[in-house]
């Protein structure tokens, strides 16, 4: 897998085609990746112990490598005449 954490990708397919994000999480055994703001849902929780209130949270899933690519930054120096 060539896509590494900090990596900018653009999203290839899915709900978010076009979108481009960071990669915060690589999943290597699963072949997936988490990409910051892309892929989110509404989580519902119950109360507990832990989170006396619940309520509904926004996550972030993961994606499959096949649906995004690397975005290349132009490395190239601008020549100055």
């Amino acid at each position: 897998m060539k896509i590494r954490v900090n990596d900018e990708v653009i999203v290839l397919a899915g709900k978010d085609k076009g979108k481009t994000g960071k990669v915060t999480k690589v999943l290597r055994k699963k072949d997936k990746v988490v990409v910051e703001n892309i892929n989110m849902v509404m989580k519902s929780q119950k109360p507990n112990s832990m989170n006396q209130e619940g309520g509904r949270f926004n996550i972030e899933l993961p994606i499959h490598v096949s649906n995004v690519k690397k975005i290349e930054k132009d490395t190239k120096k601008a020549k100055k005449d």
